[in-house]
């Protein structure tokens, strides 16, 4: 957020819904986050590949954290509210009231979340109209987006939610219309998950033949005919109901949304890098590439022209930073993937009790673990033996086949510590050669990327951070902000209002790791 001559006391919230929780933080002009506070929310996993949350249940988590963050401020002195999240389909009726998107008939579950594989048959045929849409996700959508999500309520749910919806929103959407009573979409969520062009708007004959050709003939009244760029002013702000719900003041400028990886994005791409010693400085905005990893990971590059990467989405014009063209390469599962090997290993129950006795989190304890046992060697030496393929939810970037599984090679019968420790090292090393697989692509199209900036929960992992620097070759530039995403969401705020003239950032402190 840029500096300047504003007077003191101008703070903005920002508020970030992610796949397991949601997050708020108050950040003052200077793009400072001076109060944070988050919440869990509960995920719902019926059946295999089928996931779902409860949009009353992650506003209510916003309400939560919104009202800790400002707690002991003068609320006059709350300028702006910006809000970002995953790209979650929410359904509603046309009282705006939840419907059902599972077998089961429960309306509380009325949410599809982003990483949901449940329409893989929708998607394959989608795909093979060879649609000219599709050139704009890399050839191939992937099922993690909207349109085969809906094409499968409607094959699936048709009496129970589809016969009776009247809003399909992102969650990002939803939770500003929530905001304001405002139904315009941003820019970014349309643009990258729903196939709108932000040049020529929707493609009827795209629907159409798909078999969705209802939102043509009701003028896309249930997805969005009104489009905002990211960072617009809604209504008239902040509902008094919402202001009630939230403790904000009713009338504060709230803006048109970002999805949670653009809001990270946004947050670390344009940061001014002067007077840090960083290799980056003097070089182009384009030579970066924005890596949002937590869950999942989002590596985003911008370019003046677009420019097609086969297997990355993209590229979408002003959906991230305004002017720009953005591809968005991606790995469904990083931080999960992660998790999942680490608690299903066999000495699990052994790192778990020895971190709580050193009061550490399993992964600083597995890090210092790492480094007892690598001896004189690099740390990455200790898996010359141990190969872990990462696609364990399928691959997203750059060879876009959701039906690519993961793979270990090299086990043995030993499971202890040291096992444990060494796959952990092998999975990290995997997601990173994945990153390194996507630049590859994105400079074989046209891109030219010198730096990454990272930003997101496994950015706080010092061993994630560093095999990513020495398997890309590159040196990693950390914000000494670690809550970017955040940051993300409250400029988003401060644009709203107008304090602020664009989404840019300002001078925040940064680190290189190389």
């Amino acid at each position: 957020m840029p500096g300047g001559d504003q007077e003191p006391g101008r703070y903005y919230v920002g508020v970030d819904v992610g796949t397991g929780s949601v997050r708020a933080a108050l950040v003052d002009q200077r793009g400072s986050l001076l109060a944070f506070a988050d919440q869990a929310i509960n995920k719902w996993e019926p059946q295999f590949n089928h996931h779902e949350q409860s949009s009353e249940d992650i506003w209510a988590a916003c309400c939560t954290v919104t009202k800790k963050v400002v707690q002991g401020i003068d609320l006059n002195q709350i300028r702006g509210l910006g809000f970002d999240a995953t790209c979650s389909l929410v359904v509603l009726d046309k009282q705006f009231r939840p419907l059902p998107v599972n077998h089961e008939g429960d309306s509380h579950r009325n949410i599809i979340m982003w990483l949901d594989h449940r329409a893989v048959s929708q998607v394959h045929r989608i795909n093979n109209t060879k649609h000219s849409v599709l050139q704009y996700v890399g050839g191939v959508m992937s099922v993690e987006m909207q349109a085969p999500k809906l094409l499968w309520l409607k094959e699936n749910l048709r009496e129970t939610c589809w016969d009776k919806a009247g809003h399909f929103f992102d969650l990002p959407d939803f939770l500003s219309w929530k905001a304001t009573g405002v139904t315009a979409r941003s820019l970014c969520s349309l643009v990258c998950k729903w196939t709108y062009s932000a040049e020529k708007g929707w493609d009827d004959s795209f629907w159409k033949m798909i078999g969705l050709e209802d939102f043509v003939s009701d003028n896309y009244s249930k997805i969005g005919n009104q489009v905002l760029p990211p960072g617009a002013s809604l209504g008239n702000g902040l509902t008094p109901e919402a202001a009630k719900d939230l403790g904000l003041p009713a009338g504060i400028a709230v803006a048109a949304s970002l999805i949670d990886a653009h809001a990270g994005g946004l947050g670390v791409i344009g940061t001014d890098v002067r007077g840090h010693g960083l290799t980056c400085e003097g070089q182009p905005v384009t030579s970066r590439l924005a890596v949002i990893c937590g869950t999942s990971s989002c590596h985003m590059g911008i370019s003046k022209d677009p420019i097609f990467v086969p297997g990355v989405w993209g590229p979408y014009f002003s959906a991230m930073v305004p002017g720009f063209w953005l591809n968005e390469g991606g790995q469904s599962v990083t931080g999960k993937l992660i998790d999942h090997m680490v608690k299903g290993h066999a000495a699990f129950p052994e790192l778990q009790a020895k971190a709580t006795a050193r009061c550490q989190s399993i992964y600083a304890y597995l890090n210092s673990h790492l480094d007892l046992i690598k001896k004189a060697q690099p740390v990455g030496f200790l898996t010359v033996d141990l190969h872990v393929w990462p696609d364990f939810h399928g691959n997203r970037s750059p060879l876009a086949d959701l039906t690519l599984k993961g793979m270990v090679t090299g086990l043995k019968l030993s499971q202890d510590l040291d096992d444990l420790a060494i796959l952990y090292l092998a999975t990290v090393q995997a997601i990173a050669f994945g990153t390194r697989f996507i630049i590859e692509a994105m400079e074989a199209a046209g891109h030219s990327i010198s730096t990454l900036f990272l930003c997101g929960g496994l950015s706080k992992n010092p061993l994630f951070v560093q095999m990513h620097a020495d398997i890309t070759g590159m040196p990693v530039v950390l914000s000494q902000e670690v809550e970017s995403v955040l940051v993300g969401a409250a400029i988003l705020g401060a644009c709203a209002l107008g304090d602020f003239t664009s989404v840019q950032m300002g001078r925040l402190g940064h680190r290189e790791v190389k």
